[in-house]
C-alpha cells in the first residue's frame, strides 16, 4: 500500500510538473477580452466566433513620437493592450524615438527580453549585469545594428548623434512590464522613506526629497 501511495505520488507529481511546463498555446488563438472580470494569469478569451481582423491589427507604427519631454524620448507600446490578439502569445514589440542626445531612462522589462534594432540614427545601448558584479555592457549601434537585453536587467538606450533616432524592439511577452529605476525609487507612492533612500544613495536627506520633487 504504501509503494502504491508513492507511485500516485510520484505520477501526480509528473502530471503537474508537465501541466505547469506547458506554455504553448492549446488553440489558435485566445483573443483578449476586455469586457471579462474573469482573473486569469493573462487575460480570458473571446469567444472565438466573435473575433475579427481588427483583434490582431494595429495602425500608427510609422509614426513619429512626441519625445518633447524632460527625457527625450518616446515609446510606442504594440502589446496585448494595443492588440487583444497577442494574448498567450507570448511576444509583443514597441517603437521608440529619441531626440538628439535624449535618452529612454534605465529601466528594467520584468517579464520578458528584449532585441533592438536601430532604423535611423547613431543609438548607445547598454545593460547592467546583476550583483555583485554590476558589469556594464554598452555598444554604439548604427542603423540596422542589432543588440539583445537579458530579462529583469537594468538598460537604456540614448541618442548620441545629432538627428532624430528610431528604434523598433521585440520583447518575450504580451505584457513585458516596464519599470523605470528613477520613477520607481524617487516617484513611488507613497513616497519611499528619505531616510531609507538617504542611507541607500549615501546621500543627504534634502538630496533625496529634491529628487522626489521631480517624480
Amino acid at each position: 500500500m504504501a509503494t502504491e501511495t508513492i507511485l500516485l505520488l510520484g505520477f501526480l507529481g509528473l502530471v503537474v510538473s508537465l501541466a505547469l511546463a506547458d506554455h504553448s498555446p492549446l488553440q489558435d488563438f485566445c483573443v483578449r477580452d476586455a469586457t471579462s472580470s474573469v482573473l486569469v494569469n493573462g487575460f480570458a478569451c473571446k469567444d472565438a466566433k466573435l473575433v475579427e481582423a481588427k483583434d490582431f491589427h494595429f495602425s500608427g507604427l510609422h509614426l513619429t513620437g512626441n519625445t518633447s519631454n524632460a527625457v527625450g524620448s518616446r515609446v510606442t507600446p504594440v502589446t496585448v493592450a494595443q492588440v487583444p490578439g497577442l494574448n498567450t502569445l507570448g511576444i509583443s514589440m514597441v517603437r521608440i524615438d529619441i531626440a538628439p542626445w535624449g535618452i529612454n531612462p534605465p529601466h528594467t522589462h520584468p517579464r520578458a527580453s528584449e532585441i533592438l534594432t536601430v532604423l535611423e540614427g547613431t543609438v548607445e545601448v547598454g545593460f547592467i549585469t546583476s550583483n555583485p558584479d554590476n558589469r556594464l555592457i554598452v555598444k554604439v549601434l548604427q542603423p540596422g545594428d542589432v543588440f539583445t537585453f537579458p530579462v529583469g536587467l537594468v538598460h537604456f538606450q540614448r541618442n548620441v548623434g545629432n538627428c532624430n533616432a528610431v528604434a523598433i524592439a521585440g520583447l518575450s511577452s504580451q505584457n513585458p512590464g516596464t519599470v523605470t529605476v528613477a520613477n520607481a525609487v524617487f516617484g513611488s507612492k507613497p513616497d519611499i522613506s528619505s531616510d531609507i533612500l538617504g542611507k541607500a544613495f549615501q546621500v543627504e536627506k534634502n538630496v533625496i526629497e529634491q529628487l522626489q520633487a521631480n517624480f
